[in-house]
């Protein structure tokens, strides 16, 4: 039955009630099932016809069984090079998993997306990866099935400083880092990316894969030489006339299970990696470890300290349940929350010793509580593990501040605003959790910082420096999980992506962005009319509320998280009741092989 005009145009102009959390982060799941296709079911039949697996399936049988692969940039390239068909999640996997009890970081190219060729996206997706693996030490596994570079856009995949060629200058300064990097070739590696392979330490490849420079038809147009496929670059080939490859394997799962034999034997005794770990990165960063060399004694009595932490860990719990999250977190425009109720879902349980009674309390230690509380600054275990956390307040606050002869008076200081006693706190915090050697994990929720003349004149842009200068020079691993708006200086100062995060989360309802859509709307729809105006054209009430619109629409779908997480400003989207199972494997993965010996330096603070 057809709805009468009058009963449209009443439900036409009622404004829609926005998702809640938990709606939005099922929508963003559904949009993430479908990436995780690739080039679609098709193509993955096409595949398994040639007795391949899919780049998913490769990783799903290369780490432990029942261990978690924790997926970075799946959102890559997400709406972008539709003029081409699309790149979902760039063509290429990447993420940490753990392959024989050790973490590495494995790279799989999607052989359903384009033949697993080079877009723009695909580089920078790849070059972060090696980011986080030099970062940290991870071993690196990658899993090769690529075309080469997509043509129709060679100009931006192959001459720049983040595109094709870096991966390989990466390749080889991991190498000589020491740091492992095992390579399969399962498909095709054509062209300048077979480069990748060989500058690892050791290098496998399938029966009917090829590797070469240049295939059989580019050979022909050159030098007018007719060869095949196997002649060219075929396994048998470079495993017996050219030398290239170490292990020539049948078919993908005997390629998977000789790399999972290499990963246990390169990894030693369970003693040998212990004093490999001990050598590198103290077991409780809180009690930092020599790093000359160890006595025999000194590594037993560490196996023994891990081996009780990591009993504890298995125990630990958090303080409130995750999904309380959903209760606290609001992503209605305005809506304010105290961010240490979404703390207490996150941090471990603790106890507390108290007028003769012990409770149960979250192992959080908040630092100068009473003061700059526009931020949240403390120390917290998160599954067993040390670390600082750096949070935006989104609740109206008080600050109190010095009088004269009325004595302090009390001002307000308004929810996700960075002001400067909060940016001082801050900055003292973050030094000393680098004293201390323990990760820091920031909780994004900023408009950016205080402005006007009050602010200025209390020194906003010295405070906001001392911060920036202090976050930037960090040697302690920087986790940032942006759980609402991450705009302006604000970004910046809670370790925004141009600051060297080891990882960077967000939540569905993340926003990032210079500034806020209706702040920036009004500005840029004043400088669109005055430019129209220059031009002759009169600006009515209908104009203004064209361009308004049509300003503000854009700029909000930039603004939208996805937008950011297309071009590899983030790492990982995650569920917001799972942010702590995130957060427990990202502190696990900077456990592993994080180098906590470079001394902290911050240069010169405006004091």
């Amino acid at each position: 039955m057809s709805t009468p005009p009058s009963t449209q145009s009443a439900a036409a102009a009622k404004p829609q009630t926005p998702p809640t959390l938990r709606e939005l982060t099922d929508s963003y799941l559904k949009i993430e099932s479908q990436t995780k296709l690739g080039g679609g079911q098709k193509a993955i039949e096409r595949q398994h016809e040639k007795g391949r697996l899919t780049a998913r399936e490769r990783v799903e049988k290369l780490i432990d069984k029942g261990s978690f692969f924790q997926e970075y940039g799946l959102w890559c390239a997400y709406e972008m090079y539709k003029e081409h068909g699309g790149a979902p999640a760039a063509g290429v996997v990447t993420g940490v998993g753990v392959v024989q009890g050790r973490r590495c970081m494995i790279v799989a190219n999607d052989a359903t997306v384009k033949a697993g060729a080079f877009f723009p996206m695909t580089c920078k997706k790849i070059i972060r990866a090696q980011t986080i693996a030099m970062m940290a030490r991870l071993p690196l596994i990658y899993l090769v099935d690529s075309a080469g570079v997509y043509l129709p856009l060679q100009e931006d995949v192959f001459p720049d400083t983040d595109d094709f060629g870096r991966i390989f200058r990466n390749n080889a300064v991991i190498s000589a880092e020491g740091i492992p990097q095992i390579a399969a070739i399962m498909g095709y590696c054509v062209a300048g990316g077979g480069y990748l392979p060989v500058l690892c330490d050791t290098l496998l490849m399938t029966e009917g894969s090829g590797l070469y420079l240049a295939g059989p038809a580019l050979v022909k147009a050159a030098i007018g030489q007719e060869v095949t496929d196997e002649e060219l670059g075929g396994a048998a080939m470079h495993a017996s006339v050219s030398g290239t490859i170490d292990f020539k394997e049948k078919d993908d799962d005997a390629c998977i299970a000789r790399l999972r034999d290499l990963c246990e034997k390169q990894s030693g005794s369970e003693q040998d990696r212990w004093k490999f770990f001990v050598r590198r990165a103290p077991w409780n960063p809180l009690e930092p470890v020599a790093r000359n060399e160890v006595d025999e004694s000194d590594v037993v009595e560490v196996i023994e300290a891990r081996e009780q932490a990591a009993r504890a860990r298995k125990t630990s719990r958090a303080f409130h349940n995750p999904d309380e999250i959903y209760k606290h977190f609001s992503v209605a425009p305005g809506s304010q929350y105290d961010v240490r109720e979404i703390i207490d879902c996150i941090v471990d349980a603790g106890s507390r010793k108290g007028d003769g009674a012990e409770r149960i309390a979250p192992d959080f230690d908040e630092y100068k509580a009473d003061y700059g509380q526009s931020i949240v600054c403390g120390y917290a275990m998160i599954g067993g593990r040390p670390c600082g956390i750096v949070a935006n307040q989104k609740k109206l606050v008080q600050r109190t501040v010095a009088g004269g002869k009325t004595g302090p008076t009390k001002a307000v200081q308004m929810p996700g605003v960075i002001y400067d006693d909060s940016a001082d706190k801050a900055a003292r915090f973050i030094m000393d959790c680098n004293q201390r050697k323990i990760p820091i994990v920031f909780l994004h929720d900023t408009t950016g910082f205080m402005v006007g003349r009050d602010s200025e004149q209390g020194g906003i842009i010295r405070a906001g420096a001392k911060m920036v200068n202090a976050m930037s020079n960090c040697i302690v691993p920087k986790i940032v999980v942006i759980t609402g708006g991450s705009y302006g200086a604000g970004n910046y100062a809670m370790c925004g992506r141009a600051f060297d995060p080891f990882l960077s989360f967000a939540w569905p309802s993340a926003k990032c962005a210079v500034m806020g859509a209706n702040q920036a709307t009004g500005v840029l729809t004043t400088i669109e009319e005055a430019s129209r105006k220059r031009k002759g054209e009169t600006i009515d009430p209908e104009t203004h509320k064209a361009i308004y619109s049509a300003i503000h629409a854009g700029y909000t779908e930039q603004a939208d998280i996805r937008h950011g997480a297309a071009r590899g400003w983030l790492d990982r989207i995650i569920e917001p009741h799972n942010t702590r199972n995130e957060l427990i494997e990202a502190l696990a993965t900077a456990e592993q092989g994080w180098d906590y010996s470079k001394p902290f330096k911050t240069g010169v603070l405006q004091t």
